[in-house]
C-alpha cells in the first residue's frame, strides 16, 4: 500500500513540475524539439559520405543515428505537447490541396536548380543531403531496410513537420511580431518583418534548396493567414513531405531526403 501511494503521490509532482516549466519558459515547448532534432541530426554521415562528429560515427550507422533522431525528437515533442492544446485541433480541407500543391512547387523548383543559374552552386553543394538509400544499402538485410523506410517515413511526414511548423509558427513567426507577448499572437494578424522571418529562416535551413523553401514556405506562410490555424500549416507540411517521400522513391532522387 506505501510503495502505490507514494507512486501516486509522484506522479501529480512530476506533472507540475513540467506544467511549472512549461508555464515559466514558453518558448521551450516550441524551440526544444527542433533543437533536439538539429543537434542529433549534426552527427549524421556527411553528404560527402565521411564519417560526422570528429570522424567517429561511421556513414554505415546513419540509420541508428536517424532514428535516435526521431526517437528523442518525438520524446521532446510528448514532453511538451501540453503548450500545443492552446491551438484548437482543426484542419481545413484547404490545408490538404495547399500540401498537395507544395510537392509540385518543390520538385519542380528543385528541378529548375535557379541556384546553379545564378552561380550559387556553391550554395546547392553546402545543403547537400546524405542520399542514403536504405533499399540499395540494407539490400541485404530487407526486413532492417524496410523497418527503416518506415521510420525515415514517420519522421520526414510527421516528426519535422510538427517540430519545424511549431517553431517557425508557434514561436518565431510571433516573437518577431511582439517579442514581449509573443504567445498572444495571433497567426491570421502578423505583420510583413514576421512573414519574411517565417520564409528567411527556412531558407537559411534549406540551402540546397534556396528557392523551392522560399516558395513553399511563402505558400504556406498564406494558408497560415488564410486560416490562423498551426495545424492547418502542420498538415500542408506533412502532405507535402508525404508525397516528397512516394516521389523520392519512385524517382530514386534520394538526394531530396
Amino acid at each position: 500500500m506505501s510503495s502505490s501511494k507514494e507512486i501516486s503521490d509522484d506522479r501529480p509532482a512530476d506533472v507540475s513540475a513540467r506544467q511549472r516549466l512549461l508555464k515559466q519558459h514558453p518558448w521551450v515547448a516550441f524551440v526544444l524539439p527542433l533543437m533536439v532534432f538539429l543537434l542529433v541530426g549534426s552527427l549524421e554521415a556527411t553528404p560527402q559520405g565521411g564519417p560526422s562528429f570528429f570522424g567517429l560515427i561511421h556513414p554505415e550507422y546513419y540509420p541508428a543515428v536517424y532514428t535516435a533522431k526521431i526517437l528523442l525528437t518525438t520524446l521532446a515533442l510528448i514532453l511538451v505537447w501540453p503548450a500545443y492544446r492552446v491551438f484548437p485541433m482543426r484542419i481545413h480541407p484547404i490545408a490538404i490541396g495547399v500540401g498537395v500543391i507544395g510537392v509540385f512547387l518543390w520538385v519542380g523548383f528543385v528541378n529548375l536548380d535557379i541556384e546553379g543559374m545564378l552561380g550559387l552552386g556553391w550554395l546547392t553543394e553546402r545543403g547537400q543531403r546524405v542520399a542514403y538509400n536504405p533499399l540499395e544499402a540494407l539490400s541485404h538485410r530487407p526486413l532492417l531496410a524496410y523497418g527503416f523506410l518506415a521510420v525515415r517515413f514517420f519522421g520526414l511526414a510527421v516528426v519535422i513537420a510538427v517540430a519545424e511548423e511549431m517553431f517557425l509558427r508557434g514561436f518565431l513567426i510571433r516573437y518577431v511580431e511582439d517579442p514581449d507577448r509573443w504567445d498572444s499572437v495571433s497567426l491570421s494578424q502578423v505583420g510583413w518583418q514576421a512573414l519574411i522571418a517565417g520564409t528567411a529562416v527556412p531558407m537559411l535551413m534549406h540551402p540546397g534548396e534556396l528557392f523551392a523553401a522560399m516558395v513553399w514556405f511563402s505558400l504556406v506562410s498564406w494558408l497560415m493567414l488564410r486560416t490562423g490555424n498551426i495545424w492547418d500549416c502542420i498538415t500542408a507540411h506533412m502532405v507535402t513531405n508525404l508525397l516528397l517521400g512516394f516521389y523520392v522513391m519512385y524517382s530514386g532522387n534520394w538526394q531530396l531526403w
